[in-house]
């Protein structure tokens, strides 16, 4: 599987940031790019060559990442002018020998699992799949009664699917019907009717489209005290003096390293997911509500067999990991 990037568009809706830099380029956290997650997310796929489809100030993307990332091996397709998503990918395509291809749309900031997805495109029958994820209501929504006001409702997820803009594509799609033109109202119809689009859904993930500039304001809001790490997430809720509060999200079929805190003493509470802790001689498994205690300077790994949320509650101890064996090429 190639990776695909469609990084080339002006981002006229993020002035005056994309005035001087190129919306991939804009930082969600300090020395923290939109580009270098979707890029980090590629290498902990396992996906180790990717085409970057730039266009606007598409020398800057390759000044920064040159012919490596994290692991990942990059060729660049330039577009003197925008024609297109639909064109850029089957121009990517002509760069690279593979039947298959992940293509993701350069603003998307989501904690997809890009490797189940892999498999399932991979096992299945259909030519593309596309990761759809439920709505978020851009406002507030107001829950009415008989004659009066029943209660407010700030911005929720509604029942509703959207194209979450991460698809897998195969090659011998029917792109050559079509000029030119944006691959969701080109190409996607068309393969829609004949069923071969199928989707890959996770409700449960984070994902946003750094479209505007308050969309990037709630990124960054989201990355305040987060670190995407190749198994997921590590997120500080609580630091004190007293004690340490962390969230915890592992993808499904991921795990964390095998590793030990030399004083930290921690419990996990199972937020919700399925999955085990596995020590040196035995395994614990847990589920929603479950609660598991590991003492200090005890070697461990958590593994999760479905999306997985915990809170880690510990003693005040921010550093102080000792990874004994790593589980990925990419940190």
């Amino acid at each position: 599987m190639i990776g695909m990037i469609l990084c080339g568009g002006m981002g006229s809706r993020l002035k005056p940031y994309t005035d001087s830099t190129p919306a991939p380029l804009i930082e969600i956290k300090e020395q923290y790019t939109i580009l270098d997650k979707q890029l980090f997310d590629f290498a902990a796929a396992g996906i180790t060559e990717a085409v970057l489809l730039t266009g606007y100030k598409g020398d800057m993307i390759e000044a920064r990442y040159g012919k490596e990332f994290k692991g990942v091996r990059l060729l660049y397709h330039y577009e003197e002018k925008p024609e297109g998503t639909l064109k850029a990918i089957r121009a990517g395509m002509e760069m690279v020998k593979s039947d298959t291809f992940l293509v993701r749309n350069g603003h998307i900031v989501s904690d997809v699992n890009i490797r189940r997805m892999i498999q399932r495109h991979e096992h299945g029958t259909n030519g593309a799949t596309m990761f759809v994820t439920r709505m978020r209501s851009p406002f507030g929504i107001v829950e009415l009664g008989d004659d009066r006001v029943k209660s407010f409702r700030e911005k929720p997820v509604l029942e509703y699917y959207i194209n979450g803009g991460v698809y897998c594509l195969n090659r011998d799609l029917p792109f050559d019907q079509f000029e030119g033109g944006a691959v969701e109202q080109t190409l996607f119809p068309l393969i829609a009717e004949s069923n071969r689009l199928g989707y890959y859904r996770e409700d449960d993930v984070f994902w946003s489209q750094a479209s505007t500039v308050r969309d990037l304001e709630d990124i960054r809001k989201e990355y305040r005290n987060k670190t995407d790490k190749p198994w997921g997430y590590e997120k500080v809720l609580i630091s004190t003096d007293k004690y340490l509060t962390k969230e915890l999200f592992i993808r499904a079929g991921y795990q964390t390293s095998f590793h030990k805190h030399p004083r930290k003493d921690e419990t996990m509470y199972i937020m919700s997911g399925v999955g085990y802790i596995e020590f040196e001689d035995h395994k614990e498994f847990f589920q929603k509500h479950d609660t598991i205690r590991i003492e200090p300077d005890v070697p461990h790994t958590i593994v999760a067999t479905e999306n997985t949320v915990l809170h880690e509650v510990s003693t005040p101890f921010l550093e102080d990991t000792v990874r004994l064996t790593d589980y990925y090429n990419v940190r």
